[in-house]
């Protein structure tokens, strides 16, 4: 959780933001995600990447972004990293998402575990047409 912005001064933290406005909700803890890998799609000054998009995998995104030199699906013991595999929730750098999707290949989006920092990159109309907690 970042810390709080409100001008009280008193170094609490309140709660992220999710793009609808709500409260941000977990991505995943299996695999365990985030900058911050504590299950949340939240971010900081020192996530230079922006990890605010809650995705849902796909063999066909995950073929782009380790064509685009991100392997996402390759497990990485040493740094206990099981790799990505289709279904699973991840939280993405909201640039690469953008990249994706003007390449045709982005993936599926859960919108209220997406960070509101990730509107800085991606429009929420085309988060929302990805949504998939959309009713």
């Amino acid at each position: 959780m970042p810390l709080d912005s409100s001008g009280r001064g008193d170094g609490r933290r309140s709660p992220s933001r999710n793009v609808l406005g709500g409260k941000l909700e977990s991505c995943s803890i299996r695999p365990m995600t985030g900058f911050f890998r504590n299950g949340c799609c939240d971010t900081g000054r020192e996530d230079v990447g922006s990890h605010t998009v809650c995705i849902v995998a796909t063999r066909e995104f995950l073929d782009y972004s380790k064509s685009r030199g991100n392997d996402l699906s390759t497990p990485m013991p040493d740094y206990n990293f099981p790799g990505v595999q289709p279904d699973d929730r991840w939280c993405l750098c909201a640039p690469r998402w953008q990249e994706a999707l003007d390449a045709g290949a982005a993936p599926r989006v859960v919108l209220r575990a997406t960070h509101e920092g990730a509107l800085l990159y991606c429009s929420l109309i085309d988060l929302k047409r990805f949504a998939i907690d959309l009713s």
